[in-house]
Formats: C-alpha cells, sequence, structure tokens
C-alpha cells in the first residue's frame, strides 16, 4: 500500500493551521484548536476513524469560533484529498448511523471529487462550551467542499452534546469505510477512470 499521509498548512489573517493526517493510522489524535468541545470532537473523529490525526489552530476567538472552526474543515478536508490522491482502489462509497444515547445521526458519503452538501436536522441547544452549535453544521460543510466529497448529513435528537458528536462520530466511520483498500479493486472507482 502506497503511504496515504499528508501534511497542511493554511495561514490568513483569521487563523493559522497546521494538520497531519494517516489515513491508515491507528486513532491517535493530538488536537488543539483552541475550543474545547471542537478538540473533543475531533479526538472523536481520529479515534473512531482510525485516522492518527495532528490539529494545531491559532485562531481569533477573541472574535467567536466561525473562523476557527471553518478553517479547520477546510484544511482537513484539503488533507484528506491530499491524502487519497488518485483514489485508486478505494470504496468510495459509504454510510453509517450512529446513535448517541437519544441522539441519532446519519452521514451518506461518497468521494467523488464534486462537492455537494446537504444537510437535515436542528441543534437543540445553541451552543455546547465555546461552540455554536451551528457551526458543526459548518463544518461538515467545509471539510465536503475541500475534500471533494458529496456529503449527506441528519440528526435528531434532544441535547445538542450528543447530536453533534454523533454526527463527527458518523463522519469518522463512514470516511474510514470510504477511504479502505478494497483489495478487488487496483484502478480509481469510476467509470469515468478518475474522480
Amino acid at each position: 500500500m502506497t503511504d496515504r499521509t499528508a501534511s497542511v498548512s493554511r495561514e490568513t489573517a483569521e487563523t493559522t493551521i497546521e494538520v497531519e493526517l494517516d489515513l491508515d493510522g491507528r486513532g491517535e489524535t493530538t488536537i488543539d484548536s483552541g475550543i474545547g468541545f471542537l478538540d473533543h470532537m475531533l479526538d472523536s473523529f481520529g479515534t473512531h476513524g482510525l485516522f492518527d490525526l495532528t490539529i494545531s489552530c491559532d485562531g481569533d476567538l477573541d472574535i467567536d469560533d466561525h473562523h476557527t472552526v471553518e478553517d479547520i474543515g477546510l484544511t482537513l478536508g484539503t488533507a484528506f484529498n491530499a491524502a487519497l490522491s488518485e483514489k485508486r482502489g478505494i470504496n468510495r462509497f459509504a454510510d453509517r448511523k450512529v446513535p448517541m444515547d437519544e441522539a441519532c445521526a446519519e452521514i451518506v458519503l461518497d468521494i467523488s471529487g464534486r462537492p455537494y452538501f446537504s444537510f437535515d436536522g436542528e441543534f437543540s441547544q445553541e451552543r455546547v462550551g465555546e461552540m455554536t452549535s451551528y457551526m458543526a453544521r459548518h463544518f461538515l460543510r467545509s471539510f465536503s467542499t475541500t475534500a471533494g466529497i458529496t456529503l449527506h448529513a441528519s440528526v435528531t435528537g434532544e441535547n445538542a452534546h450528543h447530536e453533534i458528536e454523533g454526527l463527527f462520530k458518523a463522519l469518522a466511520r463512514a470516511m474510514d469505510d470510504a477511504t479502505r483498500i478494497d483489495d478487488r479493486r487496483s484502478e480509481t472507482p469510476s467509470t469515468k477512470g478518475e474522480l
């Protein structure tokens, strides 16, 4: 198997971000976004997707959480796209439904090279810790854009912590499934020959 890793940096007037990703890792993570709840979600994402993941971000949190959450989503998506390279032999499609107590989250995705995002659901509370709940939805949109994936997400529940955590866990499991190599396939999984 070829090395499926990526190191990506992003620097703007709003954030400075470093991401290191190994798709074929063991779920080892080092996360420092400056937002405790987001660190918890990204740690969960790496752990449940078995991705080795290091993320550091220095963002303008004196303003709010928007730029930090959005730009980490963009940078992580870029890292996945880079680590997948030509996408030879991957499963490509995946779906996962994850319960988190009363909440239930579902992710359906296609590593298609065609970014598209759809979301169904509402978050039960406006904030979880220092993070605006809506920004979980925006993270998913940002991630899907730069990762080049079609991503459909939905969630129900009564507790925003559970709802958001369910989404991150479902995304982790679906990305793990979709990025796995199928030994029966040596080419890119597309009738067009590329994604």
